[in-house]
């Protein structure tokens, strides 16, 4: 499948409630083009910290479910932070790694998932629950088992590289997503 399937089948899997942290990079500009809302956090550059982002949110906000969005070049720059996130035991966080094989928002080098496959690595660091899907159909049901089965837990979004066209850049400046997503959490102006 491509990132703009698959990224248009998780959008349609989120709950009015659920609080998105999106990587930088193309993750952000697919989100942000087909699904754009005031609780989604487009990270803006920052590379290999939306996972750290999305853990602090959790455990900040135990009561709502927050969903990380990342590729697999993003999560192996801070691989690190699947033992923390495991540790957390914030059964309200969702990881969602859409896997390429390629840092392709820094122009396509390769990654190693093909070798180390992360959902698998997620499992061996103390998640209860990870899957893999490969076609943008199984998304809305293998999210809705990993609701169900609590958290931490990832789900693995097998994609093929290439963004053609490509998907429009977030339009607000940082500072003005920043307040609109903290009124979003906190239910008020910061």
């Amino acid at each position: 499948m491509t990132r703009a399937e698959g990224m248009a089948r998780l959008a349609q899997a989120l709950t009015s409630t659920s609080l998105v942290v999106a990587c930088n990079g193309l993750i952000s500009r697919q989100l942000f083009g087909c699904s754009d809302r005031p609780s989604n956090f487009y990270m803006l550059g920052s590379m290999g910290l939306a996972s750290s982002i999305g853990l602090g949110l959790a455990m900040a906000q135990p009561d709502k479910e927050v969903i990380v969005l990342e590729g697999d070049g993003n999560l192996l720059m801070n691989l690190g932070v699947l033992a923390s996130i495991a540790a957390s035991g914030a059964a309200n966080l969702r990881h969602v790694v859409f896997d390429n094989g390629a840092h392709e928002s820094t122009g396509g080098q390769k990654t190693i998932s093909d070798v180390a496959p992360l959902e698998r690595i997620a499992l061996a660091a103390g998640y209860p629950q990870a899957a893999r899907v490969d076609a943008p159909e199984a998304i809305p049901a293998a999210l809705q088992d990993l609701r169900e089965a609590g958290g931490p837990t990832m789900l693995l979004v097998e994609t093929e590289i290439g963004s053609r066209p490509a998907p429009e850049r977030v339009a607000q400046p940082p500072s003005q997503l920043t307040r609109r997503f903290r009124k979003t959490v906190l239910g008020r102006e910061p």
